[in-house]
């Protein structure tokens, strides 16, 4: 199968990481776009898993039901929020918090978005992340991990930490990788009964890292075997064909089966450019039942994988200002 393999990011374009500082204008329209979601239903749920069968290195796997989540940057209207997941299909929400949650000013709303989305039986993990965590592993563990925890409002931890960003990693690339394994490490050590997932390109099957034990590896392996899953940031808006959303995921998903564990695909809603590079990475512009038609590709072909764990929209509110 063709598959574009480059290691360096500068060929891989991804998109920018997107946190708190993202722009919020487009958010504005979430009242009325879910006003037309509620109007118009979206296309049916995604298939489920594929049966549980045996992984490349011989243990047993077992099926993942597909589901879908979906990343919230802007906790500022919270029942807008929930609602959405709730007429999206939206069984687990990634949202973003930022350290020292018990003091922060955007606690009230973290807190009513948590309660009010699990209420309605949907899964909230806590989502942060930026590059200089790298550096920082244990400030990270005692301003932002810690403060998530202790606040009782999250079933887990998701990871947004895009180590390719950093000057370092064209330079000291090795150096920057296992900086970031050490981080998820001591994140580890200190999530206690959460479990953690992390956000990963698709490319990083491409980058050298080492084992635990020093032997030579992979970084995406390497993350998943230190994560309890993994969202692939398999961004294409055409599911099949030569670098589609299945082809350029095919490599992380294999290795989720062989490791034995879950495996999402993400995809991206956001404006991200007018290059052709950058418009087929989003289906900004593209209504949502003609996206639908493309992820409902998407879960037919990754349920072949048994650890395939369903799909992830970037973000709430990319999709909310989409037309039915």
């Amino acid at each position: 199968m063709s598959r574009t393999t480059h290691a360096a990011p500068s060929t891989h374009p991804v998109p920018a990481r997107r946190g708190p500082r993202a722009s919020r204008g487009r958010w504005a329209v979430l009242t009325t776009a879910l006003l037309a979601l509620c109007v118009s239903a979206l296309a049916a749920a995604p298939a489920a898993g594929a049966a549980p069968r045996t992984g490349a290195s011989g243990e047993t796997v077992s099926a993942v039901s597909s589901s879908r989540a979906m990343w919230v940057w802007d906790t500022s209207t919270p029942q807008a929020t929930v609602d959405l997941a709730v007429s999206s299909g939206v069984s687990q929400l990634f949202v973003a918090i930022p350290p020292n949650l018990s003091t922060s000013s955007r606690l009230a709303d973290i807190t009513t978005l948590s309660r009010r989305a699990r209420a309605a039986g949907i899964r909230v993990d806590a989502l942060g992340g930026d590059p200089t965590w790298v550096d920082n592993a244990s400030w990270v563990v005692t301003y932002w991990l810690k403060p998530a925890k202790s606040s009782g409002l999250f079933t887990g931890i998701h990871i947004d930490v895009e180590p390719y960003s950093l000057p370092a990693w064209t330079t000291k690339q090795s150096t920057v990788v296992a900086s970031y394994l050490t981080l998820l490490d001591k994140l580890g050590a200190n999530a206690g009964s959460y479990p953690i997932e992390a956000d990963i390109p698709f490319w990083f099957d491409t980058v050298a890292a080492r084992s635990s034990t020093g032997a030579a590896s992979t970084l995406d392996r390497e993350i998943m075997k230190r994560t309890a899953g993994v969202t692939v940031m398999a961004y294409r808006n055409t599911a099949t064909g030569p670098d589609g959303t299945l082809d350029i995921a095919s490599t992380a998903l294999a290795a989720g089966v062989s490791l034995g564990k879950p495996v999402r695909l993400g995809q991206e809603t956001t404006y991200l450019g007018d290059t052709a590079a950058e418009r087929k990475q989003t289906f900004f512009g593209w209504t949502r039942s003609d996206m639908e038609t493309q992820l409902a590709l998407v879960d037919s072909g990754a349920a072949a994988y048994a650890t395939y764990a369903g799909l992830a929209i970037h973000d709430a509110s990319g999709y909310a200002a989409m037309t039915p």
